[in-house]
């Protein structure tokens, strides 16, 4: 009985340590979802949707923590480098999934590699918007303004490097204007002084900025999908007045660190897809103006096609970031 006994224990023993998780009934305990960005912004919003719906799904706490800075760079290597065990996910963006690798160079701190695909959450358009006091109220005449006095007007972002930042310098890029980027370390600390009035312009996604725009303490131009906003109809797409065929969404999804067990990414995966196909989850995401995922056959997600849509994301906006010139300040 006795050798029986250790033979079994030195048999488990070698089991390789992700074989001996995936054994187990995942998950056993919290798991813990980053967050790259400040509360406020439209990474956090959708974090907290996803979050509170994966808590009563998975029937396990999930806590969400904030780590801003570096534009989403700090909390994804944090999640980079953390145990592959499944217990520590990442609530991204497009920015700190896609664009920065352009951006940052080598001084990036982790690679597309450093981080596994679990499901995409959603797209929003971003809004191009001034303060109500400024005499301008239609994009064609923001553009005008600005082609008078190069540089002369600010615009504030969530920081350097967003998805709103990006779309600016495309739309700048296109209208032959130059304005002067001011970089926030999140919308909203940036949205605090675009609704002072302490900016000309700002750009945000849609779901952090909808209330101010909804209550009057910001004014919206012009859109940036393809089609006009549901929750804005009547604000045009920057496509129908001054640059033909623009588009440039936002988009949030769940990673998790490289190694982590199959199991663990596939469940949790099927959860997201799951949750973004929720009749509450819908609604929440139209009452924002958000997308559903639409990676899939059914309009949902899933790890492989989150991957794959990952992969081509970093290669459209490393060439939006060559021929714009965009630069981190």
């Amino acid at each position: 009985m006795l050798l029986a006994r250790r033979t079994l224990m030195g048999g488990l023993a070698a089991l390789p340590l992700p074989a001996l998780a995936q054994e187990a009934a995942y998950p056993s305990r919290p798991v813990r979802m980053i967050v790259n960005f400040p509360p406020g912004g439209t990474t956090d919003i959708a974090a907290r949707i996803y979050a509170e719906r994966l808590q009563a799904r998975l029937g396990q706490p999930v806590p969400v923590e904030n780590r801003g800075g570096a534009t989403g760079n700090i909390g994804s290597e944090a999640v980079a480098r953390a145990t592959p065990d499944g217990y520590t996910v990442l609530s991204t963006a497009v920015s700190p999934a896609a664009i920065n690798y352009a951006l940052f160079g080598a001084r990036m701190p982790y690679r597309p590699e450093d981080l596994a695909a679990v499901g995409l959450y959603l797209r929003v358009p971003n809004v191009i918007m001034v303060h109500p006091s400024q005499p301008i109220r239609t994009i064609q005449e923001l553009v005008a303004a600005a082609r008078a006095q190069p540089g002369a007007f600010n615009y504030g972002s969530a920081g350097s490097g967003g998805s709103p930042h990006m779309a600016m310098e495309m739309f700048m890029l296109r209208t032959g204007t130059r304005m002067t980027h001011v970089p926030f370390r999140g919308a909203g600390p940036m949205l605090i002084e675009a609704v002072a009035g302490r900016l000309e312009a700002s750009v945000d996604n849609i779901p952090s900025c909808i209330g101010h725009i909804r209550d009057g303490r910001l004014r919206a131009l012009a859109v940036t999908g393809h089609v006009r906003s549901s929750v804005l109809p009547d604000v045009p797409t920057l496509a129908e007045t001054v640059v033909p065929g623009f588009e440039a969404t936002a988009w949030f999804g769940m990673q998790a660190p490289a190694r982590t067990p199959r199991a663990a990414i596939d469940r949790l995966g099927a959860e997201i897809d799951a949750i973004s196909k929720e009749p509450m989850t819908r609604s929440k995401l139209a009452e924002l103006g958000a997308e559903l995922p639409n990676l899939t056959a059914d309009g949902g997600t899933s790890p492989a096609t989150f991957e794959a849509f990952i992969t081509a994301e970093i290669a459209k906006w490393a060439e939006v970031v060559r021929a714009s010139g965009a630069t981190l300040e």
